[in-house]
């Protein structure tokens, strides 16, 4: 079944401690459209300018990607600029130009209106829940968020958790979110505001899957090279999402998101291995799988008495 997929797309300028590249394509919505095609149809809802390359619109096409729901206004793309530290973990936005993303209101298709899974990427709550109050009946929500939603838009944001099944967050905004240190005290409040399921995620260390009933620690893949983490969150919040609605499913069971959240880490295991989306353009469901097996090979434990 489709995924809708809203967010940004945007035109990145990233610089690591070894390399850098301008002008690149970048974008919650671009990685997680990306992401999600490799399990199941998409529609995008997004908006660029008249300055977006066209290598990348060809690139979406290319992925099966439904481009109705993609608005070219006058002006210039959103743009990013960002500089990562020798440890990959941290990183200082050395520039920000929001351009024709500033008066981004989503507007749904009504060819899309009735898709049954629902990935609202990483924009404000606010636009979150006009997302949701066009959409009819999805059969799964889920919504990712950041630490400047959770300061400036909070009333939003919490409005927004009453109406999701899976909530995305990284583990500082957990913690930012609900005043918890511990990751697994603060999945727990935070389901206890409104989504079934509660993914927090902890870059190179993988991501916890909380429910009311259950608990999932999914590890990363290790990689002995990283060049660029942008969008690597995206992209597992797409791989996770696209694989649910890759099943079929009317309803999921947690088992089912366990597996999703393996594949959202997997996913983003391979974006990290180049710059912007360059790795996901050549990667094949083929080497997914073969992926996805050899960590279950690691991921074994079993005690022989």
């Amino acid at each position: 079944m489709p995924v809708l997929v809203v967010g940004s797309i945007a035109i990145d300028s990233v610089k690591t401690q070894l390399e850098e590249r301008r002008e690149v394509l970048g974008g919650a919505a671009s990685y997680a459209s990306i992401a999600a095609s490799f399990f199941s149809p998409v529609n995008l809802v997004g908006i660029v300018g008249t300055d977006f390359p066209q290598e990348y619109l060809e690139l979406f096409k290319s992925r099966g990607i439904n481009l109705d729901g993609l608005e070219v206004a006058d002006g210039r793309t959103f743009r990013w600029s960002g500089e990562y530290e020798w440890d990959m973990n941290q990183r200082r936005t050395l520039d920000l130009e929001l351009n024709v993303f500033e008066t981004f209101k989503p507007k749904i298709p009504e060819v899309y209106k009735q898709t049954p899974i629902v990935l609202l990427g990483n924009i404000s709550p606010v636009l979150q829940n006009h997302v949701l109050d066009q959409v009819q009946h999805p059969r799964f929500v889920v919504a990712d968020t950041m630490d400047l939603w959770i300061t400036t838009t909070k009333p939003a944001l919490l409005d927004l958790l009453k109406r999701v099944d899976l909530l995305v967050l990284n583990d500082s905004e957990a913690r930012q979110l609900t005043s918890e240190t511990s990751l697994i005290k603060a999945g727990r409040n935070l389901i206890q505001l409104g989504p079934k399921f509660v993914a927090i995620k902890k870059g190179e260390h993988g991501c916890l899957l909380l429910s009311h009933e259950h608990f999932f620690s999914c590890g990363a893949f290790p990689l002995e090279d990283i060049h660029d983490p942008t969008g690597a969150g995206d992209t597992f919040a797409g791989g996770f999402t696209g694989y649910l609605a890759g099943l079929e499913k009317e309803e999921f069971e947690f088992a089912d998101l366990k597996k999703a959240a393996v594949y959202g880490s997997l996913l983003a295991s391979f974006s990290v291995e180049s710059f912007s989306l360059d790795r996901l353009k050549t990667l094949s469901r083929e080497e997914i799988d073969e992926r996805y097996q050899l960590f279950r090979v690691m991921s074994h434990f079993e005690v022989i008495e």
